[in-house]
């Protein structure tokens, strides 16, 4: 029997159209950004210890991120009320989609192999045990045990310019699968021109 072939709609070249995107605090955030890159990526459910092993890193290196002429913009699947017990102290702009409209547009996916891929043993148990040791010390909180959107949630992480172009997707092969901050780091450094500084100039002879 023939697997159903995944539909990834948008791919590098692929053009974002231009939307204002309400976040969790309140505010909106731009995607594009017209002064700078945007790094929308898509994560699962508020509470996910496995999203927040991810983020963690983000935040470590956001300054970096943010030197680099990024956005960070993340969305979950989860109502916004839900979202702000979780996401408080993140330091880049939050979007709550339960109705999943982005997750279509974008083609992000859910499937079993978001868990059941072996890639995916090491950091799920790794995120399990540091989340349950924050819960024990009551600096996190468990996720809610009913999750309308799914617990099988895919990653997927997309690099904008600020034309609207897309410069670089990734959808990821199971839960843990996305850009790292060294990844992003350097597609941003390659698409520098998107923003609108010219190349470097090359020494004469």
């Amino acid at each position: 029997m023939l697997m159903r072939k995944p539909t990834r709609p948008v791919k590098s070249g692929s053009t974002v159209t231009r939307r204002h995107l309400a976040t969790v605090s309140g505010d909106p955030v731009a995607v594009p950004d017209p002064e700078r890159l945007v790094h929308l990526q898509f994560r699962r459910f508020a509470g996910c210890p496995v999203c927040h092993l991810h983020l963690r890193s983000v935040v470590r290196r956001h300054a970096e991120i943010e030197a680099a002429g990024i956005r960070e913009v993340v969305v979950f699947h989860s109502p916004a009320e839900e979202l702000r017990q979780y996401t408080a102290d993140l330091p880049f702009a939050v979007v709550a989609d339960p109705g999943k409209r982005l997750y279509a547009e974008f083609g992000v996916e859910s499937a079993p192999r978001a868990l059941l891929s072996p890639r995916a043993w090491s950091p799920v148990v790794r995120a399990v045990l540091r989340g349950g040791w924050e819960v024990l010390r009551g600096r996190e909180r468990l996720p809610a045990t009913s999750q309308p959107g799914g617990r099988l949630g895919l990653p997927a992480d997309f690099l904008i310019g600020p034309e609207g172009r897309v410069l670089a997707a990734k959808y990821g092969e199971h839960v843990y699968d996305q850009w790292p901050v060294d990844e992003l780091l350097h597609l941003a450094s390659s698409h520098r021109p998107a923003l609108g500084h010219p190349p470097a100039r090359q020494p004469q002879s």
